[in-house]
């Protein structure tokens, strides 16, 4: 089973040179951690940073040079500040390869539900519905079951939406999964996991075809 950095970690495979990225909210920030050092990728906050790098160092931290999340971060050399209308330009005109982001939900048609809970207070939906209409390429981080252990790869979300069958491809604690229109289809699975353990916790529905290989990260 993996933890949240074995979740990025994972997906930070799925980044490819060249790319420009957006990380959302949680577990997604963690990804610019674990990029290869090999390739050349830029990472895109909605708030206006592009060239983002890892977190810093303790003690090392700028706290007038943050992400959208608010937390603070590193900038690559060539970095670059704007406003948030050239950043959702970017954004809206499809400039970004890729986008990471974390879900309470995933519905096995590609639905994601990741910005409110009803009777919870949240400040708005941010630049979620901008990323999930614009963007060609989505990877959903998440872990596969709530607290309660009830699963929240579903056949339908319950949460109010924050896109409609954009998600490609996501990235559990205890598995990686392609969303095609037949609904989950099940591509790795985490370290010490079962097919079996994937099934019970999976609600939507699971497409499982051959022997499923262990995740290298």
């Amino acid at each position: 089973m993996l933890d949240k950095k074995g979740i990025a970690k994972r997906i930070a495979k799925e980044v490819k040179d060249g790319y420009y990225v957006n990380l959302g909210i949680g577990i997604p920030t963690l990804v610019a951690n674990f990029v290869r050092d090999d390739i050349s990728v830029e990472f895109q906050s909605e708030n206006g940073v592009l060239g983002m790098g890892p977190f810093p160092f303790e003690g090392e931290e700028d706290a007038d040079i943050i992400n959208a999340g608010k937390q603070t971060i590193t900038t690559l050399p060539g970095a670059s500040f704007f406003d948030s209308a050239l950043s959702f330009g970017m954004i809206r005109g499809k400039h970004v390869h890729l986008t990471i982001l974390g879900a309470m939900e995933v519905a096995e048609n590609g639905d994601i539900a990741n910005w409110k809970i009803p009777g919870k207070m949240v400040k708005g939906m941010g630049g979620a519905m901008d990323l999930v209409a614009s963007a060609e390429n989505i990877i959903v981080a998440m872990m596969h079951t709530n607290r309660e252990g009830e699963s929240k790869l579903l056949k339908r979300c319950t949460l109010p939406l924050t896109g409609v069958g954009c998600v490609k491809k996501i990235v559990t604690n205890l598995a990686v999964l392609e969303v095609v229109p037949e609904g989950f289809k099940l591509l790795e699975r985490a370290p010490g996991i079962t097919v079996e353990e994937i099934v019970a916790a999976t609600e939507g529905n699971l497409i499982v075809e051959g022997e499923i290989p262990e995740m290298n990260i």
